[in-house]
């Protein structure tokens, strides 16, 4: 019942509260990237979620304008801008997906989504019934390693989420999320 019905409720729920809160955060976040760098301050990629299919997911933009898609690890290789290094440190450049969870194409908690052009990451993950949830803000993987987690290895956490799905692992993973976020930032 938990994985059908109550976790979804609770990520409307944390979705629109989080939403309400960190509107002020939100918008200045928004601001500060359309002063340095123009319109538009929403980066929109299409990633895997739910039963294998597309959606967009959004971020707010930290590379210059017109960058093309790129992997996370691709992404450490080109330019990004003053705001962009700042809300990248400090997550904020991950708030716009509050609108994923609330519209459904994301949870608060769950594998991260991969681009469609990672298609050994895609297979493995259709392969382990992964598709099977939707894909998260933060996930069992990311509590695991903070960054260049081998995707045979990051698969192994996202099938052990799926299968293991609960409350009190979400919670759990909940709470070492804010142990994550309070690390020494990645360079970029």
């Amino acid at each position: 019942m938990y994985g059908n019905y109550l976790k979804r409720l609770g990520d409307i729920l944390f979705a629109l509260c989080a939403i309400i809160i960190l509107a002020p955060i939100i918008l200045l976040t928004a601001i500060a990237i359309y002063i340095e760098d123009g319109s538009p301050a929403i980066f929109r990629q299409k990633r895997v979620g739910l039963n294998g299919r597309e959606f967009t997911i959004f971020k707010f933009r930290s590379m210059p304008n017109g960058t093309g898609d790129v992997s996370s690890r691709e992404a450490k290789k080109l330019r990004i801008t003053k705001v962009g290094r700042f809300i990248r440190r400090t997550n904020l450049d991950e708030l716009p997906q509050l609108f994923n969870i609330l519209c459904g194409t994301m949870s608060l908690i769950g594998p991260r989504p991969a681009l469609a052009s990672q298609i050994e990451l895609v297979k493995s993950r259709t392969e382990a019934g992964v598709y099977d949830i939707r894909p998260g803000l933060t996930g069992l993987a990311q509590v695991n390693s903070y960054e260049n987690m081998p995707e045979g290895e990051k698969v192994k956490w996202d099938a052990k989420y799926r299968n293991e799905l609960s409350l009190m692992m979400d919670l759990k993973i909940v709470l070492r999320t804010f142990g994550y976020v309070l690390k020494p930032p990645p360079a970029y």
